[in-house]
């Protein structure tokens, strides 16, 4: 059985996408996923994405990193989805619905609004989030932001410095976070720029992460660093993020179509 795909990424963060809206495919098991998104032996990329029909949105979007978790959110590939989309519309996820507006080259997506409270993140006991009391090495007072996935926050001076490679692992899987955690490192570099790199649980380290960006924008201007909109820059390139105290944050990027092929079920299954 050939299945039909589509290579696509969003500043350098890569998916497989896979269109079942018109023809069912066979279930995608946490196994098939990692298998199809191994670089050696696989198609390889971050995030495998499914799209499927919705009753209550224009389509569903599943995600499953590349260890084969299915996951709640992704913001690079729901760019990459409302590019495929070609208009504007709404994408049903885990994390919730996301209204996007493709544009030249890329889209802006209404990411809903940010939830902070302890058990929203989630955390494993109360604690505020905005100052948590924790650290990891040179990375001291985080904050920590649900962004349709949890993310915690850390300001250094030089994020290049940081030994995300094994810090984020360590961090990710720490009991603090029930249902592990995204890991970003971020330098304010003036009010209107924030340079990030991201840890991201169950890929790694990746070359851009937009609910990242969201995150990071979001814990910075809540701590009055920086101004909205604000440009993230990640090692794949730049978004801007807007957000203003008790709205939605509005993400706006690039994305990618890299080309199309299929492969053999069998293969995989």
């Amino acid at each position: 059985m050939r299945i039909p795909f589509i290579k696509m990424h969003g500043l350098g963060n890569d998916f497989v996408v896979l269109d079942a809206r018109e023809q069912a495919l066979p279930a995608i098991s946490s196994r098939v996923a990692a298998a199809l998104a191994d670089r050696n032996t696989g198609i390889g990329c971050d995030q495998l994405i499914l799209l499927e029909p919705s009753e209550s949105a224009d389509l569903k979007m599943r995600i499953f990193n590349a260890d084969g978790g299915e996951v709640e959110a992704c913001g690079n590939a729901t760019r990459a989805v409302a590019l495929l989309h070609g208009s504007e519309g709404i994408i049903e996820t885990a994390g919730g619905m996301l209204a996007v507006s493709p544009r030249d080259g890329g889209a802006s997506v209404d990411m809903g609004e940010p939830r902070l409270d302890w058990d929203a993140i989630p955390l494993a006991y109360p604690m505020d989030t905005l100052s948590m009391p924790v650290s990891w090495e040179m990375l001291e007072d985080p904050g920590a932001v649900n962004v349709g996935n949890p993310h915690v926050v850390a300001f250094v001076e030089d994020t290049d410095a940081v030994p995300l490679d094994r810090l984020g692992p360590e961090i990710e899987k720490d009991p603090l976070f029930p249902e592990r955690v995204n890991v970003n490192v971020a330098s304010v570099e003036s009010r209107s720029r924030i340079r990030l790199r991201v840890w991201e649980r169950g890929a790694g380290l990746t070359r851009a992460c937009g609910t990242g960006a969201c995150a990071t924008a979001v814990h910075a201007i809540r701590r009055k660093l920086v101004d909205s909109p604000v440009t993230v820059a990640l090692p794949g390139g730049e978004l801007e993020i807007a957000w203003q105290q008790g709205g939605t944050i509005r993400m706006t990027g690039p994305a990618t179509e890299a080309f199309r092929g299929t492969f053999d079920w069998e293969d995989y299954a």
